[in-house]
Order: structure tokens, then sequence, then C-alpha cells
């Protein structure tokens, strides 16, 4: 028997929910809520997908279907700001958001009634608010269907052995050469790659804690995960070079998904982020929003550097 419907959650009950740090069962922020032909705008809630608004948007469209996207609902891919089919960083659709905030208000933010508060909460981490519905321009969301650029396989797995992802950013010429001295880490460490896929992502310039301030070719490695001790040590130590390698060729990596990321690194590629904890403070000073990674980067950013040597 297919899965009864879930029940609808008002906008009074969610803020009532985060008022008083009540569980919230966020499946059922599912209802695409109004859609503006008049306005050429979309509300949806936080927990809808992608893939069942552009089913309701364009059925039957074989195209839309098939389309790759970096988070699967488009409340992560606000707090990611993550990038569409196209390369642009969720923003890019974005009218506005209704959030709950840390002192329990239900506030509808833009670009022009608060800019600071919306460049702070899309690509958040969702420590600005908890999100109830996103406004989407149906025009922007046209573009990326038309515009979508899937990803180009450059390497595919062989052995079949577990993986784990890692996704940096260098400029679109540096790709070839990036790859090239990859390979030869990968060889020097004894950890196999065993897929490579490369897109291209476009600017912004709107967020506070922005990842693609220029265009940048996303180059997304499946390196072995190895179930040793020593060879996760190594592993790494692995990753971490191959971030410094980007790094010094003028790129970087997301923030949202790579935690091995050194204090240095993380300092080179977002000097920003000690201004952005500030303000996550400053608005959430009882830390009601905190989640696991506001932790580790508070906890990085307080490590002290010391000297660590590896042998292969």
């Amino acid at each position: 028997m297919p899965a009864a419907p879930s029940l609808p959650l008002s906008a009074q009950e969610f803020s009532e929910s985060v008022r008083l740090c009540r569980p919230i069962d966020a499946a059922r922020l599912d209802r695409v809520l109004r859609l503006d032909s008049d306005r050429a705008v979309v509300e949806v809630q936080a927990s809808v997908t992608w893939r069942t608004l552009a089913a309701q948007l364009r059925p039957g469209d074989a195209q839309v279907g098939a389309l790759r996207t970096t988070r699967a609902s488009i409340g992560e891919s606000i707090a990611w700001n993550a990038a569409g089919p196209d390369g642009r960083p969720a923003v890019t659709h974005v009218e506005s958001l209704t959030m709950v905030t840390p002192d329990g208000q239900l506030r509808r933010i833009n670009r022009i009634s608060n800019p600071a508060l919306f460049a702070l909460a899309v690509g958040g981490q969702g420590l600005f608010g908890a999100l109830y519905s996103v406004t989407l321009r149906l025009e922007s969301l046209a573009r990326a269907v038309s515009e979508a650029e899937p990803a180009e396989t450059r390497a595919r797995p062989e052995t079949g052995a577990a993986t784990r992802k890692l996704t940096l950013l260098v400029p679109p010429g540096d790709v070839d050469a990036f790859l090239g001295e990859t390979r030869e880490r990968c060889a020097e460490w004894r950890i196999p790659l065993e897929s490579v896929e490369v897109r291209r992502i476009r600017q912004e310039d709107e967020t506070f804690l922005r990842w693609a301030p220029r265009e940048l070719v996303e180059v997304c490695f499946g390196l072995g995960a190895g179930a040793t001790l020593g060879n996760t040590v190594r592993a790494t130590q692995l990753r971490r070079e191959l971030i410094d390698a980007a790094i010094s060729r003028g790129g970087s990596f997301p923030i949202a998904c790579t935690p091995e990321a050194t204090r240095a690194q993380t300092q080179a590629c977002y000097p920003q982020l000690a201004s952005f904890l500030a303000e996550q403070q400053r608005i959430d000073p009882c830390e009601k929003m905190a989640n696991a990674w506001s932790r580790h980067q508070r906890s990085l950013l307080a490590r002290e550097e010391c000297e660590v040597r590896w042998d292969r």
C-alpha cells in the first residue's frame, strides 16, 4: 500500500515548535504552497524535492526528470547554496525566504528588505533560522533546465571498492594539469582514484559565505576508503594534499562538505568565516540553531597550529 500522506505543517505550528524547542518532523514541510503566474514565482516548503517541484511545473518532461541536483530537497540546497544543473548556485533562483529566526519570529526576507540576513541565510548551513518556505523565480528555474550541463565523467569505478567523495574547485584552465597531479599523488600514497567527474560552476556574489566567487570547475573524486586506521590516516593526508594543490592553482573547496580541510586551508579560502560565525553568535546568542557543522568550524578556528609530518 502507498504511504499515507503526511499531515501538513502550518507556519504557526512551525513557529511555535521552534520557539519552544520542540522536535519538528521536517518531512511534513512537503507542500507546494502557491504558484503565482503573474509574478512568475512559486512558493514551496523547505522539504519539497527538486524532482517533485519539476514534476508539478512540467509534468511529463523527461528532460526535467533526468536533471542532476547536488542536494535532494530545496531547503538543503538553500542551506548549502548548492549548485543546480546549470552550475549556478541556488541563490540565483531565490526570490525570498520565509523562516523562523532564533528569537522565534516568522519572517519573510529578501534582498531588498533584509539584505544582510538574506546574504547570511542562503548558504548559512541553517544557522540563522529554521526554513519554512522558499519563493523561487520561475524564469530562473526554466533557464537552469534549458542551460543544464551534465557532469563530464573523466574516470569510472574499476574495482568496485568502497570510496569517499572529495569535491574541489579549480580554475577552468587548470583542470587537466590538476587531474594529472591528482593521479600522481594518489599513486604516491597508494590510494586508488576510483572515479572523476567535472562540471562547470558559475559565479555568484550575493551570499556572505560564498564558495563560488568566480567561475570555477567542480572536480568530484571517488577516492579509495581504507578499512584500517593506517589507511584512514593516509587517506586524510592525501585529501589535504589535494586541497593544497587546488589552492595553489587559485582554486578552493566547498566548505559545506569538506571537514578534512585544515585551519590554514579554511582561512585561505574563507577569510570571512570568523565574521560569519560572529554574526551567527550575535543573532543566535543562545545557539538554538547550532549544529555539527558550526561546532566543527568553531573548533577548527580555535585550534593551535602545529607541524605535522607524514610518511608515505
